[in-house]
């Protein structure tokens, strides 16, 4: 795997740190986003969006995004064109989504999953590969026309 980017707010700075460890220690070339400090007033699309544009622009392989519930880190992530994120607690929608959906962004709340349960999720989403059926590439096809639409609409 290429290299791995990871961003979190105050609610995920400690798992990232963990995490990003945990990556380098398995192999891992990680690109650190933020927060580098843990400062409690600081908001995850700061961190979440300039990692999710390294992902959708070709530059990490996949990324990690984090904050306290993994809800806002999602939401943060998803409105990056190209980037197909999903919060995740469970081992089955780590694989299922990259081998389905192409989820090329793995989102995790802090305060819901721990550590250890954290770092299976990562490795699992690591190890997955995109099937790319043809029924899988028609719906990625139908979301990235949805994006473009999208943009189109925006007058800036």
């Amino acid at each position: 795997m290429n290299q791995i980017g990871i961003a979190a707010d105050h609610g995920g700075f400690e798992l990232k740190v963990k995490l990003a460890r945990a990556l380098e220690h398995f192999g891992c070339r990680v690109v650190d986003f933020g927060a580098h400090d843990l400062v409690e007033n600081d908001d995850y699309p700061d961190f979440v969006v300039p990692m999710a544009k390294a992902v959708a622009d070709g530059v990490l392989a996949r990324g990690l995004a984090i904050c306290a519930s993994g809800v806002g880190a999602c939401i943060a992530a998803n409105k990056v064109a190209g980037v197909r994120a999903a919060l995740v607690t469970d081992c089955f929608t780590a694989h299922q989504g990259v081998e389905d959906d192409d989820m090329n962004v793995l989102c995790l709340g802090a305060a819901i999953t721990g550590p250890s349960l954290a770092w299976d999720l990562v490795k699992i989403f690591l190890g997955a590969n995109f099937v790319g059926s043809d029924r899988f590439r028609r719906r990625l096809a139908k979301v990235a026309a949805l994006e473009m639409e999208t943009a189109i609409l925006l007058p800036f």
